[in-house]
């Protein structure tokens, strides 16, 4: 694989991970959900279709040559099932719990966003000025693009600033790893081109994990904190995501934790995995029930429920579509009650999704310990919506 798909799960939005615009639904499910789909009838009760989605999870599993997987289930704004299957490690065999710690990939991206809008909420950034405004440690190099518009915050959180860097293919553990600033310039040790612009910003879709690097700079400077110490002020802590963190690498007391990453042949990650700088594109560990409440704290924010952590007209800003199904941190499918958003994410050994309905409550998160290329993680959601009753999920 090459390095611009590491770190980011959308290198166009036909990608078997997207889980809106369905072109994925090109491929047919397998025979095994067909009969998973007839058992869900003939079962009956929701806890036997559970029994049976756990068969599935179980299947696939095996059939695909996954190490593990996490699930956790939310219904009605709650987690309602929280589960993991297989192996953390092919070597030790460590079953993987609902503890075990997977990286997120691009779905740090939307967590990253919730930080920012926050600092947004603050006055301490500003969606629609230009960011060299809001950096100090470094700035963005102005072009013959940016002569008439410049890069707003808007237009990085919705992936339409024009710049460069699709993904990041993060650091073996042991080796130098560049600062953010050796990174955004492209300047050794980084393993990645300098993220400049490089058309018009505001002109067209253009996925950048180099524009949330530089969303990530933009914090670290208006906050004066470390961007892992920020976010888990901001958002981990009251999201009560208390076995998330964004440090790179992980702290020691969390490192057993870890899972073991493996490529989509079966190859074991060098050291377990990689270490990425680029924490707000793709450097948050996770575990499915800590997103599980990342969806849960957006839907009450979106409903004006409980106590959110963000008011509800700025996460009904972030539901806003912006362009080609992309909203202001998250993307978008679906109309009406039907209306989800969604992220997907790939590491180097690590493939994220994460699903939640604006109105009903329900939504997904499926974490795994691989790269893998067969489409496991769009079945079992597609398995999720009929097991739940997701409203028009196709």
């Amino acid at each position: 694989m090459s390095p611009p798909e590491f770190g980011a799960a959308l290198p166009d939005k036909t990608q078997a991970f997207h889980f809106g615009r369905r072109r994925a639904r090109r491929r047919r499910l397998t025979w095994a959900l067909r009969s998973f789909a007839l058992g869900l009838v003939l079962a009956g009760s929701v806890s036997a279709r559970a029994d049976a989605l756990d068969d599935l999870v179980q299947k696939l599993i095996a059939e695909r040559h996954l190490a593990g997987l996490s699930m956790a289930i939310v219904d009605h704004g709650e987690i309602v099932k929280a589960k993991g299957y297989g192996v953390a490690d092919r070597q030790t065999k460590v079953p993987v719990t609902t503890a075990t710690l997977f990286q997120a990939g691009s779905v740090s991206k939307s967590v990253a966003a919730m930080g920012a809008w926050r600092l947004v909420a603050q006055g301490r950034l500003v969606l629609d000025q230009d960011v060299n405004t809001s950096l100090r440690s470094w700035q963005l190099p102005e072009n013959k693009f940016t002569q008439t518009n410049k890069v707003t915050l808007r237009e990085i959180l919705c992936h339409s600033a024009g710049l460069t860097v699709h993904g990041f293919p993060g650091y073996v553990q042991g080796k130098r790893v560049p600062t953010l600033v050796q990174v955004l310039d492209g300047a050794g040790p980084a393993n990645t081109s300098a993220v400049r612009v490089d058309i018009a910003p505001g002109s067209k879709w253009q996925y950048s994990g180099g524009g949330y690097t530089i969303m990530q700079q933009m914090m670290i400077d208006v906050t004066g904190e470390t961007f892992p110490q920020y976010m888990q002020e901001a958002v981990l802590h009251p999201l009560h995501m208390t076995n998330s963190t964004y440090e790179q690498p992980p702290p020691a007391p969390l490192v057993s934790a870890t899972a073991t990453g493996y490529y989509a042949d079966g190859k074991m990650v060098t050291k377990r995995w990689h270490i990425y700088p680029e924490m707000a594109a793709a450097g948050l560990w996770s575990t499915a029930t800590d997103l599980a409440e990342f969806v849960i704290g957006l839907q009450q924010a979106l409903t004006g429920t409980a106590t959110p952590l963000i008011s509800q007209a700025t996460a009904r800003q972030m539901v806003t579509e912006q362009r080609d199904h992309d909203g202001l941190g998250v993307f978008l499918a679906g109309k009406g009650k039907a209306l989800r958003f969604y992220h997907n994410g790939r590491d180097d050994g690590f493939d994220a999704g994460m699903v939640g309905y604006v109105e009903t409550g329900q939504g997904a998160v499926l974490l795994i310990n691989a790269n893998d290329a067969s489409g496991a993680l769009l079945q079992l959601f597609e398995a999720i919506a009929k097991v739940y009753n997701w409203p028009d999920y196709h």
